[in-house]
């Protein structure tokens, strides 16, 4: 069984996450409707997700498999908002032309749900094709769920999926509101998880 690390930030660390982050989301409906054309969301999500993984390197952490086969990605949401990611629709803008519009508008509606209260946030649980359904997302969501119990801080994420959306229930995030519409796409689920203060009870 392969063990779990924490990403440090270094040179080119964010760019391997987000690489491997964008091959395990490729076929996801919410993909799909944020960058329609296939060989377009091979080429912009890599750096869109390697973007989002500096800032977390920098404002949260990043877990993996040894092996790199599975990451998460978590943001540290205090009391007040989290830093803006610099030059974040410059950069988005130069890698994504004309997909940046839909990109802007999901993390707008995105942001519109997201809580105040201080929590973690789960922005990215992926495991690459070929290495689902080995629970590598589950040890990865236990071993972070363990920390936050013990240190009494709740979770948050949005499930892309109705699947992803079972995998989380069994983790104990619950249904936070409505799940959220992005015009003509697929449902996403905000889901909150409450720390457990008797994992084993």
């Amino acid at each position: 069984m392969t063990e779990i690390i924490r990403v440090q930030n270094a040179p080119g660390a964010a760019e391997t996450i987000g690489a491997i982050i964008a091959t395990s989301f490729h076929e996801q409906e919410i993909s799909a409707w944020m960058i329609p054309p296939d060989d377009d969301r091979r080429r912009v999500m890599p750096p869109f997700f390697s973007m989002i993984t500096e800032s977390a390197l920098i404002h949260g952490e990043v877990h993996a498999t040894a092996d790199m086969s599975a990451v998460a990605v978590w943001f540290h949401k205090g009391a007040e908002p989290l830093p803006e990611i610099p030059d974040r629709d410059a950069r988005v803008e130069a890698f994504a032309g004309p997909h940046a519009e839909r990109i802007g508008q999901m993390g707008e509606e995105m942001d519109k749900r997201h809580p105040h209260d201080p929590h973690h946030y789960l922005a990215f649980l992926a495991v690459l094709p070929g290495h689902q359904g080995r629970k590598t997302g589950t040890r990865l969501l236990e071993e972070y769920h363990r920390g936050l119990d013990e240190a009494g801080i709740p979770a948050y994420l949005e499930a892309s999926s109705t699947r992803s959306r079972r995998l989380y229930l069994r983790h104990g995030y619950q249904d936070l509101g409505d799940p959220m519409f992005m015009p003509g796409g697929p449902p996403m689920f905000p889901m909150w998880r409450p720390p457990n203060p008797c994992p084993e009870c």
